[in-house]
């Protein structure tokens, strides 16, 4: 229980220090001022970083002489990070001479002798060491963006790689991340939303590099699946590597400066949609945390069962990240790069084509795998294992065909709907039968699996289905009703029928319509309290209660059946109104159709 001792002692260190390190900063002047390209709105004092080290160093010197074999190195290479990023703090060190300190530090760590043994050739390792220590602690340090959120995913990430450790049996080691995650969350007490003290990069890069560098004590020699145990670091930090991976591409692809701040993370995108702070790094925190479960869920199981939960938890955060990239930050849109090769790709990823095909192939052979794990409990006979890989090919071949034949390429994602999940049912129906009656040519009615199949369509419809919907899930999910969109209004639709509901489709798919459903309002006092799509339908006499809770003054009209006189009593309450259109657009102008109508 050494380890448990350790994590209190940094924790209380970290919870007296802090405050001390806080108002020496102030005194000195060292605040950081509001910015445009930053998200806290007062004065906050910086050099955190200051407090967290020293609790971690008070720890070292608590249980230092339990420390594991390599812990002097990592926590030297530490040091020499804290030391760089607080000389950053002072006079902003320019990014390629941090890089270069970073790569030199985890040089000097994989020479002697820690590296991931990813690979069977070690000059590989070696890079992909480098890489990893270099990568990660940026990783931290581009994360800490927003009040608690890099302070938080290290303590979580602190948690599961003591977890893991004592699942190894490596008790000294456990020792190492329950120091750091318990001098962390003594700073995060006094940094969670509002902060009142930032970590800087002498915090940021002093834990990224810790995170990074204590993955490399993990005994890959005390597990009997060697692959889950390589992936286990990878899934721990997925958040800060998803968070790179979105700030480096957006970037690139819009042309700002990767090494540049900006209001273009993660939890700035989560924050754009309308989800309060607090609430974005919670949810970051949630997803922290389930990445990190998912590491323990799939330590010692089978490599074919491994796998296939691996690669749906890995498609989960692609859409996740796919559709936070896609949130809108900056106002009048992203630039384009002035790169040939950087525009295509743009075009590329907007087009979406290849990009779908290429999902439906890897969600062919995780249906065709998951089917023989759940028929044959998780671990298929060698026989059925054998039908299985020789038959893959033919499945995914197959497969492809059906759906490019019957249709499925047609439809868009955004629209996605009913008749689309019935062409990708008859699609897979269809590509399982006639897979199913190759199969049986080649080996005979008696030895594949009959129950494979079926399961197979299922997972397969199940998948395919949930990743055409996925962005609209995610938004549902992740935001709830609708995005807040910049400046929009907050607006009502009068006429809860077929043309109410197409309407409010049209505004929640539509980002230019810079209007923010609140709800319907209806004549007919029957559909009072029911909901459309979630939003909720008010009787004829509630618009002055939306007009003050909600602040509603705008009011679309949906359907020509409203009388004259209810229309002039809205226009003389103050609402401006509007009317759809046939083609589900707004018309610039009513004059003809409201003649005294406003806000046109």
């Amino acid at each position: 229980m050494i380890w448990l001792w350790g994590g209190l002692v940094t924790l209380l260190a970290g919870v007296v220090l802090t405050p001390l390190v806080r108002a020496w900063a102030r005194g000195r002047g060292m605040v950081a001022q509001p910015r445009v390209d930053r998200w806290h709105r007062q004065p906050t004092a910086l050099m955190g970083g200051v407090a967290i080290y020293a609790a971690f160093v008070i720890g070292v010197i608590s249980f230092g002489s339990v420390l594991p074999g390599g812990g002097a190195l990592i926590l030297g290479g530490g040091t020499l990070l804290f030391i760089a990023g607080l000389v950053d703090d002072y006079l902003n060190i320019k990014p390629p001479i941090k890089l270069v300190i970073q790569v030199v530090v985890a040089a000097v760590v994989v020479y002697f002798g820690r590296r991931l043994p990813w690979t069977g050739y070690e000059a590989v390792n070696v890079f992909i060491t480098i890489f990893w220590l270099v990568g990660i602690t940026n990783a931290i340090n581009l994360l800490d963006n927003m009040d608690g959120l890099a302070g938080g995913v290290t303590v979580i990430s602190c948690a599961f790689l003591t977890i893991t450790f004592l699942l190894n049996g490596q008790t000294a080691e456990a020792l190492l991340p329950a120091l750091v995650g318990g001098a962390a969350l003594g700073f995060l007490v006094y940094n969670f939303n509002p902060a009142s003290i930032f970590m800087g990069d002498s915090g940021s890069m002093f834990l990224g590099f810790m995170l990074g560098a204590m993955a490399l004590l993990s005994d890959y020699d005390r597990t009997r699946n060697v692959g889950t145990v390589l992936l286990t670091p990878l899934l721990i930090l997925m958040i800060p590597i998803l968070d790179t991976c979105i700030v480096t591409v957006t970037r690139k692809l819009s042309g700002r400066p990767v090494s540049q701040g900006g209001r273009d993370h993660s939890s700035h995108r989560l924050v754009a949609l309308g989800i309060p702070e607090r609430r974005a790094v919670v949810l970051l925190y949630a997803l922290a945390a389930a990445s990190g479960l998912i590491a323990l869920l799939v330590r010692g199981t089978k490599i074919d069962v491994m796998l296939p939960v691996v690669a749906v938890y890995t498609l989960v955060m692609l859409f996740i990240g796919l559709y936070l990239g896609k949130v809108q930050i900056y106002e009048g849109g992203e630039r384009r790069p002035n790169n040939t090769t950087l525009n295509a790709l743009a075009d590329f990823s907007y087009k979406r084509r290849v990009f779908e095909i290429l999902l439906d192939v890897v969600l062919v052979v995780v249906a065709y795998n998951g089917a023989y794990l759940l028929r044959f409990d998780g671990g298929a006979p060698p026989a059925q294992m054998d039908i299985l890989l020789r038959s893959l090919p033919l499945v995914i071949a197959i497969q492809m065909l059906c759906f490019l034949v019957l249709g499925v390429y047609q439809g868009l994602w955004r629209y996605a709907g009913l008749s689309d999940l019935i062409v990708i049912a008859k699609s897979v129906g269809v590509g399982v039968a006639a897979s199913a009656g190759v199969i049986f040519a080649m080996y005979g009615l008696a030895i594949p699996s009959k129950a494979v199949f079926m399961l197979d369509a299922l997972l397969l419809i199940f998948l395919m289905g949930a990743s055409r919907v996925s962005f609209r899930l995610l938004r549902t999910v992740i935001v709830g009703h609708a995005e807040v969109r910049p400046h929009a209004r907050p607006v009502v639709i009068y006429g809860a029928g077929d043309g109410g509901e197409l309407l409010l489709r049209e505004i929640l798919n539509n980002a230019e319509l810079q209007f923010t459903p609140v709800g319907f309002v209806d004549d007919d006092g029957r559909k009072a309290g029911k909901l459309i799509h979630g939003f909720r339908i008010y009787q004829s006499r509630e618009w002055e209660d939306l007009m003050r809770r909600h602040q509603v003054r705008d009011v679309l009209v949906s359907s020509s059946k409203v009388p004259d006189t209810r229309l002039d009593q809205l226009r003389e309450m103050g609402f401006n109104l509007w009317r759809m259109s046939i083609r589900i657009e707004m018309e610039p102008s009513l004059e003809s159709v409201l003649p005294k109508a406003g806000a046109m």
